[in-house]
C-alpha cells in the first residue's frame, strides 16, 4: 500500500527575490502549498510559475512590522527565512537599512515561530560572512569576522553573523530542526543586475570602444553555481540536512573574474579591452567554497559555468 506523502505548507520570506522565487517554484511543483512573504523592494511577482500559483498565497509586508508578518503564518509548518537587503550598493549606501531588516526581520520570524509552534525553519546566511577567508577552499567551521566595524560593507556581512547567532542559539531551545545555509555566488538569467555575471552582460550590451571595466585587478577569484544546483542542494539539506547545521552551498569549480569576462567576450563574439578600476574597500580576493558537506548528503554540480553562462544569454 502507497504512502501518501503529507502536503506542508511552507512560508518564505523574501519568496518573490531571486532564490526565493526559485525556491519556492520548486516546493509548488512538488504539491505543497506555499505562504510567500515580501515586499517586493528586489522581488518580482512574476517570478512565480502560473502553473502553480493555485497552490500559494502572497502576502505583501515589511519584514520588520511583526503585525504584517503574523499574518502570512496561516498553518505554516515550514519556515524558510530569505527576506534580506542584498546588492553591494545599499551595503555601502544605506547600512542602516541592511541592518534593520537583518535583525528585526529576524526576530520577528523567530518570535512568531515561537507563538505558532513551528518547529522547522531554515535561515539564509552567505559567504560573506567569512570575509576574506584564512582557507580556501572554506569550509563551514572557519572563523566569521568583520574586519572594520568603521566599513559600511561589513553591514551585510555582520547582519548575517547575527542571523546565525540567533538562529543556533534560539535553534537549541525552541526549534526540532533549525540549519542555516551559505549560498556562494547564485546565477542564472533572472537575477538583480548587482551581481558579477548580470553586470557583465549589462556591459557587454552597452560596450563602446571594445573597453570593458571592471572593479579590482581582474585577478579575484570565485566560484559560481547555477540556480538550478542550487535548487537542487537546497533539496537535499532540507531532505537531509541535520539539526543546528551550517551548510556551504556551491561549487569547487573557480575562475579568475577577468577570465570570467573573456570567456563571456567569447560567448558573445565582442572583443574587449579590460580597464581595471579599484575595487570596494573590503572586497575580497578570493573565495572558494568547500562543498564537502553537501556532497556528503548527495550533492553533484550539474551545469558548469560554461554551459550556465550559455544558458543566460540564450545560445
Amino acid at each position: 500500500m502507497a504512502i501518501l506523502k503529507k502536503i506542508k505548507t511552507y512560508l518564505v520570506t523574501g519568496g518573490t527575490g531571486f532564490i526565493g522565487s526559485n525556491i519556492c517554484n520548486m516546493l509548488l511543483k512538488e504539491g505543497n502549498k506555499v505562504n510567500i512573504f515580501d515586499n517586493n523592494f528586489r522581488g518580482r511577482f512574476n517570478r512565480i510559475d502560473r502553473k502553480n500559483r493555485g497552490n500559494f498565497r502572497f502576502f505583501k509586508g515589511d519584514i520588520r512590522n511583526k503585525d504584517q508578518l503574523l499574518k502570512s503564518f496561516k498553518k505554516v509548518d515550514v519556515v524558510i527565512h530569505l527576506a534580506y537587503i542584498n546588492g553591494t550598493k545599499h551595503f555601502y549606501k544605506n547600512p542602516t537599512l541592511v541592518l534593520d531588516v537583518a535583525i528585526k526581520g529576524l526576530m520577528n520570524v523567530i518570535d512568531i515561530c515561537i507563538k505558532k509552534k513551528v518547529k522547522e525553519i531554515y535561515i539564509a546566511s552567505s559567504s560573506e560572512v567569512y570575509q576574506t577567508p584564512f582557507k580556501v577552499p572554506t569550509s563551514e567551521k572557519e572563523m566569521m569576522k568583520i574586519p572594520d566595524v568603521m566599513n559600511p560593507r561589513y553591514s551585510y556581512g555582520g547582519g548575517k553573523i547575527l542571523s546565525e547567532l540567533v538562529g543556533i542559539n534560539y535553534g537549541r531551545k525552541y526549534f526540532k530542526k533549525l540549519i542555516i545555509f551559505r549560498p556562494h555566488n547564485v546565477y542564472s538569467e533572472d537575477m538583480g543586475n548587482e551581481h558579477v555575471i548580470p553586470e557583465f552582460i549589462r556591459k557587454f550590451k552597452n560596450l563602446k570602444n571594445n573597453r570593458f571595466k571592471i572593479i579590482g585587478t581582474g585577478n579575484e577569484i570565485r566560484s559560481f553555481i547555477h540556480i538550478d544546483d542550487f535548487v537542487q542542494a537546497f533539496k537535499l539539506i532540507m531532505k537531509k540536512g541535520k539539526h543546528l547545521n551550517i551548510y556551504n552551498i556551491g561549487t569547487n569549480e573557480k575562475i579568475k573574474i577577468s577570465k570570467l569576462a573573456n570567456i563571456m567576450s567569447k560567448i558573445l563574439k565582442k572583443k574587449i579591452i579590460i580597464q581595471r578600476e579599484n575595487k570596494h574597500k573590503g572586497g575580497t580576493n578570493i573565495r572558494i567554497p568547500d562543498i564537502s558537506k553537501i556532497k556528503k548528503i548527495g550533492f553533484k554540480q550539474n551545469i558548469s559555468l560554461m554551459k550556465g553562462l550559455r544558458k543566460i544569454i540564450n545560445l
